[in-house]
């Protein structure tokens, strides 16, 4: 058991914030409201455990997760609290892919964090299990436990519907007929569960559990399981030992905790969004974290898992041979993990790990640190005159370290879309899509809809993209996106020209555009900002609020 001193104070006081709402004669009206969902007498004596669920109907991913926030209230009741379940929104990525719906995407993030922070505060709970299943909900949860500072779990909640969005480049292209696409269509979500490959829902589940805001293995049960059922209640039991033992967000989310996530990260060969999120709940908990930190542990740390999108197998498959509990021991055991953070357990990251065995012998999903399938990041941060403060590069090495090609610039993913399918994007273009950054979009889109387009086009290793919005944990190809500063920002982006000719160099970590200085600035000076293209509701007030991808994109800066 770990001895480490927490911030709290001594334990003791098990009901430091419902007491504030329940006790003395003047609580009355707020006690003869919660009787009225559920309290009994002895209930008032207890530690309240809010359960945030993000059950909804609108996403598959999230379809399941009431029945999962009941078994989470139960393991908190069980365990000597008094649950109490309350909803937060969600939205589907998949759904929304490439209309405008998709703008609302990461401005859920905010909502999610606003809103669980919002009900944690007004009603004085003492501490949270969160379950979500999207990859928004999820970094949006942790945002949320950061702020509020209050014991906390998360709990995450196989399928692949990425390759409906290729299948849709390869009927443009003529490779697959109505029928062939109808049937990709039908049968490539079979039910609960978020997408199926280590794409941004997996990639942050799996960099939670790492940083020691998950219990052991939560990143990798099936969502509909007696594992998953289980994983519930032992997380509702376990915010009540946080509770005795004044463990909070804040002893356990430290710098050390984001650079084991951002290790696991790498590791799992994971999407490019998990900068964007984990700058994020950095910047909610205080903690200095930058995309040079990602530089740095990227340089000593191995892609091992042979995972979708860049590799070939799904979750599911991952699952079965022990999760991620196998690959946390070996990354300690490789000195590239810090085995001393505290973890939600309230034990150490290798506490946890001592009695856990290696992955069985013969399988090829997960390599050795002595043979991985790439011996560093496959998240490349690029600097350049076309992104001076940052943009954000996946990898693999299948596709090559270098690209130079000329530019094809449009000022929309819907744009870049027609001309892929209608044939106008050919061999050695550079596809520059702008004016989706975070306040240019607003909302900083994923552009998996063009990428998986030039993927089935047969095009995936003859041309790049580039944009300052991002990709889907399900990109794959030469792609660089959060290009910082963005278009509408006034971003060299703004001023590329078709036929401008693009280098991208992963290994000297460079973007830029094959353009003078002096032209670069003549071109600037002639430019002029665009028009908000929203001025009210929350995309409006999300992009006058948001700071730069380079920075997390995030809402609250705390200045």
């Amino acid at each position: 058991m770990s001895n480490k001193k927490t911030s709290n104070g001594k334990p003791g006081n098990f009901r430091k914030f419902s007491s504030l709402v329940v006790e003395g004669a003047d609580r009355a009206p707020s006690r003869s409201m919660l009787r009225a969902v559920g309290f009994k007498d002895k209930d008032f004596k207890r530690p309240v455990i809010g359960i945030a669920s993000t059950w909804s109907m609108v996403t598959p991913c999230n379809m399941h997760i009431d029945k999962l926030a009941r078994d989470a209230s139960m393991g908190a009741d069980k365990a000597g609290a008094k649950s109490i379940i309350f909803n937060t929104i969600t939205v589907s990525d998949g759904i929304s892919m490439g209309t405008p719906g998709m703008r609302y995407s990461l401005v859920s993030r905010e909502v999610i964090a606003d809103s669980i922070e919002t009900v944690a505060g007004a009603e004085g709970f003492d501490g949270l299990v969160a379950i979500g299943g999207c990859d928004k909900n999820m970094p949006g949860c942790l945002i949320a436990m950061a702020r509020l500072n209050r014991p906390s779990v998360f709990v995450y909640g196989d399928i692949d519907v990425v390759s409906v969005f290729e299948a849709v480049g390869a009927h443009a292209n003529k490779d697959i007929s109505d029928s062939e696409l109808k049937a990709i269509e039908t049968s490539a979500i079979p039910g609960p569960g978020s997408c199926g490959g280590m794409y941004t829902a997996n990639t942050m589940a799996s960099a939670i559990e790492a940083m020691g805001m998950s219990l052991p293995n939560s990143s990798a049960q099936a969502a509909i399981s007696k594992d998953k059922e289980r994983d519930c209640r032992d997380a509702g039991a376990a915010v009540m030992n946080l509770i005795k033992r004044n463990i909070r967000p804040s002893d356990i989310m430290t710098k050390k905790a984001f650079e084991n996530a951002i290790t696991v990260v790498i590791a799992l060969g994971g999407s490019t969004n998990a900068v964007l999120h984990l700058l994020a709940m950095a910047n909610a908990m205080d903690v200095k974290l930058t995309i040079d930190d990602f530089t740095r542990i990227g340089k000593k740390t191995p892609v091992l898992a042979d995972l979708k999108p860049i590799g070939k197998y799904m979750m599911a498959d991952f699952c079965k041979i022990g999760g991620i509990t196998p690959l946390l021991k070996m990354l300690l055991r490789a000195g590239l993990l810090h085995g001393d953070c505290l973890t939600v357990t309230g034990k150490t990251v290798r506490e946890n790990l001592r009695s856990v065995g290696a992955y069985p012998r013969g399988q090829d999903l997960v390599h050795s640190t002595k043979k991985p399938i790439k011996e560093s990041s496959h998240i490349v941060i690029l600097r350049g005159n076309l992104a001076p403060d940052g943009a954000v590069a996946k990898i693999s090495g299948k596709e090559g370290h270098s690209f130079t090609g000329k530019a094809i610039v449009f000022d929309s993913e819907e744009a870049c879309l027609k001309a892929v399918l209608s044939g106008r994007v050919k061999a050695g273009h550079v596809l520059v899509i702008r004016y989706e950054g975070p306040r240019g979009g607003p909302g900083m889109r994923e552009m998996l809809a063009p990428t998986s387009a030039v993927m089935g086009k047969g095009l995936g290793d003859h041309v790049a993209l580039i944009t300052d919005g991002r990709f889907s944990g399900g990109t794959h190809g030469f792609v660089v996106g959060h290009i910082t500063p963005e278009a509408s920002d006034g971003g060299v982006i703004a001023v590329v020209k078709n036929g401008d000719v693009i280098t991208i160099d992963a290994e000297k970590m460079e973007i830029n555009l094959k353009v003078s200085k002096a032209e670069i600035k003549r071109r600037l000076d002639a430019w002029k900002k665009p028009k908000p293209k929203e001025k009210r509701g929350v995309l409006a007030k999300y992009a006058r609020l948001v700071s730069s991808a380079s920075e997390g994109a995030v809402t609250d800066r705390g200045d």
